[in-house]
């Protein structure tokens, strides 16, 4: 193998050091065409990525396909339909995901908006469910159901980032890891501690006009019910033709209040069969 590595002029593979080497590859092979949604990636860059003789990575991609797990198109390969079956497997199991969508059908209020539930991923947030609603709101990128976005400029992002202890959140950002998506996108270290200090205080986060210019974020965070289980954040997101993109007090409270009444039903059972205000 190791011959094989050398003459295709590729690094040696790390998935060679693994108990699994074999299935070590096909998760870097998934992990590779998560990245690149869309997009086919070819074998030769699937072997330059895995450091691994084409011959090899062949035979991992043929696996994969016959799962179902990968598809080959014209231009190399995409993720198959087996992963999103799977996915959808993975979230049946978090019953609060099915209660958010219960709620969201209930709520006056939210089943007219862009309402998201997700979790937070290192700098990200991944968004688990997505409430459509019937506002002519439609983010086109990083919003959907399985999409990433940085967790510091989303106000659902703040609101999970601000759980956490001001000393982790320096752990975990640099002045580097700030990405400008818009003017007013948060830029550095001082401004998200700034920003999550604020939403501490006031026990909600808001995003006005970070991810897109005339876009409002308010969104809370939903404690875990028990040790171990995954601490959710609840966003509603909607179109405001202001510069700054600003909700009006009537209306910010409005929102307020319905998130803290879907919080309260999505971190205590009991509270499920409560009337759904707002």
């Amino acid at each position: 193998m190791r011959r094989e590595n050398e003459s295709n002029g590729a690094a040696p593979d790390a998935a060679a050091r693994s108990l699994a080497p074999a299935v070590s590859r096909a998760m870097r092979v998934l992990d590779l065409l998560a990245q690149s949604p869309g997009e086919p990636v070819s074998l030769a860059e699937i072997a330059r990525s895995l450091g691994a003789a084409k011959s090899s990575t062949s035979n991992v991609c043929t696996v994969l396909e016959e799962s179902r797990m990968i598809s080959r198109v014209a231009n190399g390969y995409v993720l198959g339909r087996r992963t999103v079956e799977l996915g959808g497997a993975y979230l049946t199991q978090f019953d609060q995901i099915k209660e958010f969508y219960r709620i969201c059908a209930e709520s006056p209020l939210l089943q007219r908006q862009l309402v998201q539930l997700a979790v937070l991923h290192d700098r990200e947030v991944i968004y688990l469910a997505r409430h459509e609603g019937r506002t002519p709101l439609r983010l086109t990128s990083g919003a959907g159901v399985g999409d990433h976005s940085p967790a510091a400029l989303t106000s659902i992002g703040t609101a999970l980032l601000a759980t956490l202890d001001p000393a982790q959140v320096t752990e975990l950002y640099d002045e580097t890891a700030f990405p400008a998506l818009t003017a007013r996108s948060t830029r550095s270290l001082e401004q998200l501690h700034a920003k999550l200090a604020l939403t501490r205080e006031r026990g909600y986060a808001v995003d006005e006009g970070e991810v897109f210019p005339n876009v409002v974020g308010i969104a809370m965070a939903i404690p875990p019910r028990q040790s171990g289980d995954h601490a959710f954040g609840i966003n509603i997101s909607r179109i405001v033709p202001t510069d700054p993109p600003t909700l009006s007090r009537e209306e910010l409270d409005s929102v307020v209040e319905t998130l803290r009444h879907a919080v309260s039903q999505l971190t205590n059972p009991m509270a499920l069969g409560t009337d759904t205000h707002r």
